[in-house]
């Protein structure tokens, strides 16, 4: 029996009248109370975009959304697009139905997944507000901070690892940083909409400060050329050797001209990663967001419940259990952050 379904909004859409049949049309339903929308653009607000983000965008609750927006295939709507549905309409959020044409062109023809939302922005809070935490608390604290990283796909994805090995808090530096955009969010697989991002303007008070109250302050640089003296006073070690036996600093810089004198001046220590091989001149350094996976891992592989090498053997030879602990130890709090780049090719539409 097929269900004619009319929909009437007088602000936001026009009349739209679907015939669907349930046996035919799985997700018809759901799909018939979506709106057919010109999608006039809304001013002050930002275009979230992907599934991801989208879906722990609403699960955070941080934003204030105007409209979702769903594009949906012959199919209908189903799983997270389901879902996105059932939390907006359980929130009273308009969602609509643009044509693809139009979604592509609002989103700049980013890969957007078919999933949209206009919000409001999010912003860094004040460094302060990260609350004081003594190191007589937890000697395994660790806090990433970044000086002036200014591309947002590199943002992203420091994020992204940051999020998934635990890191405790993200302080940037407010100038010559990006902002949290929602590419920042679409590269960090949504991370950015449920962590807590600080910002200061004096970075290196900020890090005197944290030295003072018995932190260490651990820069980074890219390896160490045998032709050139060394520059600075500050001791150079090998990620692979640093022993993490107090609350730590790890402070990335800028993507090309690395950390500022300023910044590095105030390290009690420098972090590098040592090379396999004979590099070429222009090839002695990483990109900033694969840097910081290889040392956040080596760092964060040394906390207190890690799986010890015995451990890891044993989870190796059984998948199932990997999986499981891999999931609770990473992603209990946020499922959608588990989406994969397999998973996210496959809800490219």
């Amino acid at each position: 029996m097929a269900l004619l379904s009319t929909v009437r909004d007088a602000t936001w859409g026009r009349l739209v009248t679907r015939h669907f049949s349930h046996g035919e049309r799985p997700g018809g339903e759901e799909l018939s109370r979506l709106l057919l929308d010109d999608l006039v653009p809304t001013s002050r607000l930002e275009l979230l975009f992907g599934m991801s983000p989208c879906l722990l965008a609403l699960q955070a609750a941080r934003r204030s959304v105007a409209r979702l927006l769903l594009q949906a295939g012959k199919a209908g709507l189903q799983g997270k697009r389901a879902e996105l549905l059932r939390m907006a309409e359980a929130r009273d959020i308009p969602v609509l139905r643009p044509r693809r044409q139009k979604l592509d062109t609002m989103c700049r023809y980013q890969v957007h997944q078919g999933v949209c939302m206009e919000v409001s922005p999010l912003r860094p809070r004040p460094w302060r507000e990260a609350g004081e935490a003594s190191p007589g608390d937890d000697p395994q604290q660790l806090w990433l901070v970044l000086d002036g990283i200014q591309d947002p796909r590199n943002f992203g994805a420091v994020l992204r690892s940051a999020h998934f090995l635990g890191v405790d808090k993200v302080i940037t530096s407010r100038r010559n940083s990006c902002p949290l955009t929602p590419v920042v969010s679409k590269s960090s697989a949504g991370a950015m909409e449920v962590m807590d991002v600080f910002s200061t303007d004096d970075l290196t008070g900020f890090l005197q400060t944290k030295a003072q109250q018995g932190w260490l302050v651990a820069g980074t640089v890219g390896c160490p050329s045998t032709e050139d003296p060394q520059s600075s006073e500050i001791p150079i070690m090998s990620c692979l050797e640093f022993l993490w036996e107090r609350p730590t600093l790890l402070v990335l810089g800028n993507e090309g001209s690395g950390l500022s004198q300023e910044v590095q001046a105030s390290c009690q220590l420098l972090l590098t990663i040592l090379p396999r091989r004979q590099l070429p001149p222009g090839l002695e350094s990483l990109n900033v967001s694969v840097a910081a996976g290889i040392l956040l891992h080596s760092i964060c592989s040394q906390r207190k419940g890690f799986p010890t090498e015995g451990e890891r053997r044993q989870l190796l030879q059984d998948p199932q259990e990997l999986s499981a602990r891999s999931e609770g130890l990473s992603m209990a709090q946020h499922p959608g952050l588990s989406s994969g780049p397999e998973k996210e090719r496959q809800n490219e539409g």
